[in-house]
C-alpha cells in the first residue's frame, strides 16, 4: 500500500472513530457517507443486517450510493449472501466471473464484502461496491475490518 492511501485509512479510522463516539442514531450512514467520498474506488457504501425475523436473511440498512432493488437478501445468493452463510470476507475482484452474482448495476465492476460480528454472532456485514476492476487490496480489508469492529456497536 502507498503512502497515501495508509495515510487516508488512518485519517479515515479515526474519523469513524469519532462519529461512533458523538452519539446519534445515524451514525452508521454517516460512516457509508464518508467512505464513499473519501475513497475514490468506493462507489456504493452500505449496511446489511441480519434480520432479527428471518434469521437466514439479511435487510439493506444505511447506505451511500445509488438505490439497490436487493433490500433482502437470503443467505447463500449473491456475493452479500455468500459471505453472510460463510461468515467471512469476500473479496470478488470482477464480478463478471461470477456465476452466484446479483447486480445492482451494470456499472459495479468488483465487490468486497466483510461479515460485521457481535459477541460472536454475525448481525450484518458491510458491502462495497467499485466501478473498477480489480481495486481492493490487503490494505482496503485490513482497514475495513477495523470499521466493522468499530460500527459493530452501531447495531
Amino acid at each position: 500500500m502507498g503512502d497515501d492511501n495508509k495515510a487516508r485509512f488512518d485519517a479515515l479510522y479515526g474519523e469513524i472513530a469519532r462519529i461512533v463516539a458523538g452519539g446519534g442514531d445515524d451514525r452508521a450512514q454517516a460512516i457509508c457517507e464518508l467512505l464513499r467520498a473519501r475513497v475514490p474506488h468506493y462507489d456504493w457504501v452500505g449496511f446489511y443486517l441480519v434480520d432479527p425475523g428471518s434469521p437466514r436473511e439479511l435487510v439493506l440498512g444505511p447506505f451511500a450510493g445509488a438505490p439497490t432493488d436487493h433490500v433482502r437478501i437470503p443467505f447463500g445468493k449473491g456475493i452479500c449472501g455468500q459471505a453472510a452463510d460463510r461468515k467471512e470476507t469476500f473479496i470478488i475482484q470482477d464480478v463478471s466471473w461470477e456465476t452466484n452474482y446479483l447486480s445492482c448495476s451494470v456499472h459495479v465492476k468488483s465487490e468486497i464484502v466483510l461479515p460485521i460480528f457481535q459477541n460472536g454472532a454475525l448481525i450484518g456485514e458491510l458491502d462495497i461496491d467499485s466501478h473498477q476492476v480489480a481495486p481492493f487490496t490487503e490494505a482496503d480489508e485490513v482497514f475495513l475490518e477495523g470499521v466493522c469492529d468499530i460500527a459493530a456497536d452501531l447495531f
